[in-house]
C-alpha cells in the first residue's frame, strides 16, 4: 500500500476557507454585539443589590431635580432600578413620542403595582390593566360610549346644577351669619363640590345623598375610604420595588387598601344593585343617566368577559372614571416600565 501525500494546493485552500469562516463569525458576532449595546439605553451607576438606584431617590431632592441631573449626565433617554425593576426614563419629547407612536405597543403595559391589585379590582380597572383584548375592550367602551364628548355634553347639566347648589349653599351660608366675619375652608369647599360632581355623573346621585341610609360612623368610614383611595393610588409601597418584602407589609400600605377597596366595593355594589332595580321596574332613561347605568346596559347583553364577571368591570371603570373625572388628579411625570430592551429610540 502506498502512502498518501495530500495536495499542498488543497491544504492551504482549507486552512485559508477556516480562517475566512472564522473572522466572517468573529466579525458578525461583534456587529451583534455592538448593535444590541446602541440599542439599550445607558443605566446610571451605582446600583446596589436588590435596592437597585433607590437609594439615590431618597435624598432631599425631589425626584424630577434628581433625574433632572440624571438626564444632564446620561442623555435624554436612560435605565435606572427602581429595587428590582428596570425602569426607562424619557426626557426629551421627540423620543417620548416615538414610545407612544412608533414602539406604542412595547410601552403599552402598566405596571403591576400593589395599588392597582387591590385598590384596582386585581388589574380589572382599564387605567392599571396590562395591554391586551381586555384593556382594548374596555378601553374602546369607556372612550367611545362613556367617556366620549357627547356623553360629557349630555351630562353637562350635572355638572351646572352642582356648581350652581355649592354657591348657593356658599351664599346662604354667609347670608345667615352677616353679623360677624364668616371663614371658610375653600379647600374642603372644592373637595365636596367635586366630589358630588363626579358621583352625580358616574353613579347619578351626589355623595351626601348616598349616606343617607347609614349611621354617622359608618358614613365617616366611608368618607375616609372615599379620600384614601385617591391618596393611596398614588402610594409607591416598598413591595412595589422588592417584592419578597411584601410579607411584611412595612408601611401599613397594604392593610389600608384592603380595608379601602373593601368599603369602596360596598358604595358601589350598594350602587349597581339599586341601578339594577330601577331598571327593571321600568325606570325612564333621564332617571338613570349616569355612566353606571350606561355600562350595565352595554355589558348586560355581552355577558362575561372571560378575565371578569359583568359587575365587576362596571364597578371597576366605574371607580377609573372617578379617577378621571376628578380634576385634583394629575400627573406629572410616567417611570416606564423597561422590559423591552431591543426596542430603538433616537438612535439610542
Amino acid at each position: 500500500m502506498g502512502t498518501f501525500f495530500p495536495n499542498p494546493v488543497i491544504g492551504v485552500a482549507g486552512i485559508f476557507a477556516f480562517l475566512l469562516f472564522s473572522y466572517l463569525l468573529f466579525t458578525i458576532v461583534i456587529t451583534r454585539k455592538s448593535s444590541s449595546k446602541k440599542k439599550k439605553p445607558p443605566e446610571i451607576g451605582g446600583a446596589r443589590p436588590f435596592l437597585g438606584h433607590l437609594h439615590l431617590l431618597g435624598g432631599p431632592k425631589p425626584a424630577h431635580i434628581t433625574l433632572g441631573n440624571f438626564a444632564d449626565a446620561y442623555g435624554p433617554i436612560f435605565t435606572f432600578r427602581l429595587g428590582m425593576h428596570p425602569t426607562l426614563v424619557v426626557s426629551n419629547w421627540e423620543m417620548a413620542k416615538e414610545c407612544f407612536t412608533t414602539n406604542d405597543k412595547a410601552f403599552a403595559s402598566r405596571p403591576k403595582t400593589l395599588a392597582a391589585e387591590l385598590l384596582g379590582y386585581n388589574f380589572a380597572m382599564f387605567g392599571f390593566s396590562s395591554y391586551g383584548p381586555y384593556w382594548r375592550h374596555v378601553r374602546k367602551i369607556a372612550t367611545l360610549e362613556v367617556l366620549s364628548n357627547y356623553r360629557l355634553e349630555k351630562l353637562r347639566h350635572a355638572r351646572e346644577s352642582e356648581i350652581r347648589a355649592s354657591i348657593k349653599r356658599l351664599y346662604e351660608l354667609v347670608t345667615n351669619n352677616c353679623s360677624e366675619p364668616m371663614v371658610v375652608e375653600m379647600k374642603r369647599w372644592f373637595w365636596t363640590l367635586n366630589i358630588n360632581t363626579v358621583f352625580k355623573i358616574v353613579i347619578g346621585k351626589r355623595y351626601s345623598e348616598v349616606e343617607t341610609s347609614h349611621d354617622e360612623e359608618e358614613n365617616e368610614q366611608r368618607r375616609k375610604a372615599v379620600r384614601d383611595f385617591f391618596d393611596l393610588t398614588g402610594t409607591f409601597t416598598v413591595a412595589d420595588s422588592l417584592p419578597f418584602l411584601r410579607c411584611l407589609d412595612l408601611g401599613g400600605h397594604e392593610k389600608a387598601m384592603k380595608k379601602t377597596a373593601k368599603k369602596l366595593d360596598q358604595i358601589l355594589k350598594e350602587c349597581l344593585e339599586e341601578h339594577k332595580r330601577k331598571r327593571n321596574s321600568g325606570k325612564s332613561y333621564g332617571e338613570l343617566d349616569n355612566f353606571m347605568y350606561m355600562m350595565l346596559s352595554l355589558l348586560e347583553d355581552a355577558g362575561d368577559h372571560p378575565s371578569y364577571d359583568a359587575d365587576t368591570i362596571i364597578k371597576a371603570t366605574c371607580l377609573a372614571s372617578s379617577y378621571l373625572l376628578l380634576p385634583t388628579n394629575r400627573f406629572f411625570f410616567f417611570l416606564l416600565p423597561f422590559n423591552h430592551c431591543d426596542v430603538k429610540l433616537g438612535g439610542a
